[in-house]
């Protein structure tokens, strides 16, 4: 084991006290007042930002989003919006002097312009039934925009006399997804002539066609794009149906032509997901992300480009062992700007379009969340494990990167933070894990800490400088944890045969990596090896329950959220199959029968013997409710001190301000219970 430099943030003062001079530590609630930015935007003449900051308001239980500009140069930001309604997709017109938005118009969003400084705000379409996003064409002679289509039956048209009747019906699969049943809607991409005054109803470029573009649930205006000319439109569509929908990731990036009406599918060579179309602004290429294996949501994401003159296409990426995202061009059309992940941190890069040669720009412990060119210079977002997200500038060629938004900071000056630090851990099979742990705030070290054991989930997610507003780090050392926060197998940022190492292997070598981590920290003298605990959700809960029969008594303490816990009820109940088909490797009724069901933690739950809290939420189809009910009920059976924490009106994470209090507090008081 080898220990590398830490590094520490910000210790100041309580907002009670803070005229004493004292801080506060990290409490759910204060989770709940940072502001939260998205959508960063920068003007077309590179000189603004624009951006959202959602903040919730605890006892009215909901979150309220407004719209900032501020120069790229630094400044104090503008708060340009100030309604009860939330605004978002906000976007620069294409000549900068209006800027587009939604906002919601008797229950749907609807599409409004106003002056970059707030003033003059005027409504442009009436779309029956509201759109869920749009862009600007170029030229500004077209805009596109989303809605939802109904294209097949509900219970209520198959029988219209029973007009109060509450069913679904289905005759084939995908009936639901993620937390939403199918309600015999898609997303549809249509284009209009764009009118500062008044957008009439566009054409659907996917008219009757039962496949939605963005892919759900979770694509958005990426997915689509304009050429440079505006007379194209591309966006990505997986054209499947029913079980073929479920059973594979094969998307397409098609590419509408305005003036012909004709369709064409850019992307037929490859199997697996074609997502993000980026045009470069000479209009000659256009850059997208490309995984290659069908079936597998987590490959090494491609950076592809397609000559559009040629049809010819290469990757950029090949040789570079790390997956790529959010793409933008340099204004020459030269460069690509991209994030991409190495080592539990998310980074600046740039690749030459005609070299290929790829350089990383920045380093450090954080994560940039993406990337947009202001002129001489680049606009991103970051965050770490320490401060939630915030505006940087950065230069193109030193990575020298400077803060220009500052949202949370008197949050921040008055809470303090613990230490981060990165460890190295030779696991069982001799290779070098990276480990983050994290300190409490006022680590004394002679004091003996009980120790948390993070299981990331995923599988294939980087336990990386991430800032949750749930699963925080800095939140568990405030109540006097040390959190130990494993990368083991099956974690991108390590290169891409470490990522893979996990598929068909729930059960092995990345549970052994957990123990190698949990076993190096808890020789410090500062952890108690008596009070050791287990958390995690989703892949992460799944292996608190295979852990619980497996830890040899090394733990004290399971919380698992959202957990699978068996692997034959979960396979029958989820909801995209190729997940399911490429990580456990297919059915249990197959003969024979992939050895991953072997690691279903059910198999072992004779050998439970501690502590463990289960939480789930009702709208959870990922991983439906039932999994967390059998664990509880098991450990309830055996006589094992057991609680259940289950959200009727939550999905698979819990994104409501009263619920997510509520899940801190129940979260430490089963921790505090049994190891303080």
């Amino acid at each position: 084991m080898k220990s590398i430099a830490v590094f520490a943030i910000i210790c100041m003062m309580t907002f009670s006290n803070f005229s004493q001079g004292q801080t506060q530590t990290l409490t759910p609630e204060t989770l709940w007042e940072f502001g939260r930015i998205s959508d960063v935007r920068v003007s077309p003449d590179g000189q603004t930002v624009l951006f959202g900051v959602t903040h919730f308001d605890i006892p009215e239980n909901k979150g309220t989003r407004d719209l900032y500009t501020m120069p790229v140069d630094g400044g104090d930001p503008m708060n340009i919006t100030n309604s009860a309604d939330s605004e978002s997709g906000a976007l620069w017109r294409p000549d900068g002097e209006r800027i587009g938005f939604m906002k919601s118009v008797d229950g749907s969003n609807q599409l409004f312009e106003m002056d970059p400084d707030g003033s003059n705000v005027t409504q442009l379409t009436t779309i029956e039934g509201g759109i869920t996003g749009f862009g600007y064409a170029p030229d500004m002679a077209h805009i596109y925009y989303t809605k939802r289509v109904k294209l097949q039956e509900t219970v209520i048209d198959m029988h219209p006399d029973l007009d109060k009747a509450h069913a679904h019906i289905a005759d084939d699969l995908m009936y639901r997804h993620w937390d939403r049943w199918d309600d015999g809607k898609y997303s549809h991409v249509f284009i209009a002539p764009y009118d500062e005054g008044e957008i009439e109803e566009g054409h659907d470029i996917m008219e009757g066609e039962p496949y939605h573009s963005p892919l759900p649930p979770f694509g958005g205006s990426s997915q689509i794009a304009w050429s440079a000319d505006g007379r194209y439109i591309a966006y990505t569509c997986k054209k499947e149906t029913g079980k073929d929908w479920t059973t594979t990731t094969n998307s397409n990036i098609y590419l509408y032509h305005l003036e012909t009406g004709v369709t064409e599918n850019l992307t037929p060579f490859n199997d697996g997901y074609d997502r993000n179309p980026v045009f470069s602004p000479d209009g000659r290429f256009m850059a997208w992300e490309s995984m290659q294996t069908d079936g597998f949501e987590s490959d090494k994401n491609r950076i592809m480009v397609m000559d559009l003159d040629t049809r010819k296409y290469r990757d950029l990426s090949a040789g570079f062992d790390q997956s790529s995202s959010g793409f933008t061009w340099s204004a020459d059309s030269r460069m690509i700007y991209f994030v991409s992940g190495i080592h539990a941190t998310y980074q600046l890069y740039a690749v030459d379009n005609v070299s290929a040669d790829i350089v990383q720009l920045t380093e450090g412990d954080h994560n940039y969340q993406s990337v947009a060119v202001a002129g001489d210079v680049l606009v991103a977002e970051r965050m770490s494990m320490s401060m939630p997200t915030e505006i940087y500038r950065v230069n193109k060629t030193t990575g020298d990167d400077e803060q220009l938004s500052f949202v949370n900071r008197d949050i921040l000056e008055r809470t303090a933070m613990g230490r981060v630090e990165e460890r190295w851990v030779t696991t069982t099979d001799n290779k070098e894990m990276l480990v983050w742990v994290i300190y409490p705030p006022d680590f004394d070290p002679g004091k003996e800490y009980p120790a948390l054991l993070y299981c990331g989930g995923g599988p294939q997610s980087a336990v990386s400088q991430f800032f949750s507003y749930r699963w925080n780090f800095q939140i568990m050392a405030a109540h006097d944890y040390i959190v130990v926060a494993p990368n083991r197998r099956g974690l991108p940022t390590f290169g891409q045969e470490w990522n893979d190492q996990i598929s068909e292997d729930w059960g092995g070598q990345n549970m052994k990596d957990y123990l190698s981590a949990i076993d190096a920290v808890k020789e410090e003298p500062f952890v108690d090896e008596n009070r050791l605990g287990a958390v995690g959700a989703s892949y992460g809960g799944y292996s608190v329950f295979w852990l619980a029969g497996h830890h040899e008594d090394r733990f004290s303490a399971f919380i698992s959220h959202c957990g699978l816990f068996n692997l034959e009820s979960w396979y029958a109940s989820t909801e995209e199959m190729f997940f399911a088909n490429h990580d456990i490797g297919g059915a249990y009724w197959e003969d024979p029968k992939p050895h991953s069901y072997e690691f279903s933690p059910h198999r072992y739950v004779h050998k439970w013997n501690t502590p463990m809290m289960v939480i789930h939420g009702a709208k959870d189809y990922r991983v439906p409710y039932i999994e967390g009910l059998q664990a509880f009920n098991a450990a309830q059976l055996q006589g094992i001190p057991s609680r259940l924490l289950f959200f009727p009106e939550e999905n698979h994470w819990v994104l409501t301000p009263q619920n997510g209090i509520l899940w801190q507090r129940e979260f430490f008081g089963w921790l505090d219970k049994w190891l303080k």
